[in-house]
């Protein structure tokens, strides 16, 4: 297993696992008919856009024969006037690839991304509902606010969380086993 930095010809398997991540990741909290729809299609399009636009930074997980089975993204958001801070805009993971430290290597790989720019804090927003949020958690994000947002006619609680320090977080993903 290897974490890089995408290319535009990942864009189909990165694609791929936004599209079967959101379906078993969020099954029972977005609705079947919004998730049903989702097409990896229209995610490689959106996932060609992400990758050539210049503030975006991607990364892929691919396993040992070069399979993409997740990824990470990250830029900072719009609504994110906090100085010397950016986020992370997603991380997805194969749902048979979970628990084996593979996300946590993609992580760590953004976060190294982001001491490379000198940057001190970043946000992620991670639904209420999402079990996931706890790794966040246990990687030190910190509840920063809540918010509600919309997705396919659902209104949904959105937690927002925030690392105060980079360094730490690298120090804290060096250190736990996994």
């Amino acid at each position: 297993m290897q974490v890089r930095k995408a290319v535009m010809a990942d864009a189909a398997g990165i694609a791929k696992v936004h599209v079967d991540s959101w379906q078993t990741t969020y099954r029972g909290i977005i609705p079947d008919d919004f998730l049903n729809k989702l097409s990896y299609e229209q995610r490689t399009e959106l996932w060609k856009r992400n990758i050539s636009e210049v503030d975006n930074y991607v990364a892929v997980a691919e396993d040992e024969e070069g399979k993409i089975i997740g990824f990470a993204s990250a830029s900072k958001r719009e609504e994110n006037s906090t100085p010397n801070s950016s986020d992370l805009t997603s991380i997805y993971l194969l749902e048979e690839y979970q628990g084996q430290g593979i996300g946590k290597n993609i992580l760590q790989h953004i976060f190294v991304h982001f001491k490379s720019l000198g940057l001190q804090k970043i946000f992620v927003d991670v639904l209420a509902e999402n079990k996931t949020r706890h790794f966040y958690e246990y990687y030190g994000a910190k509840l920063y606010s809540t918010t509600q947002i919309k997705i396919g006619g659902k209104v949904l609680d959105e937690l927002i969380y925030e690392w105060d320090s980079v360094d730490e977080v690298l120090e804290r993903l060096k250190k736990v086993a996994h």
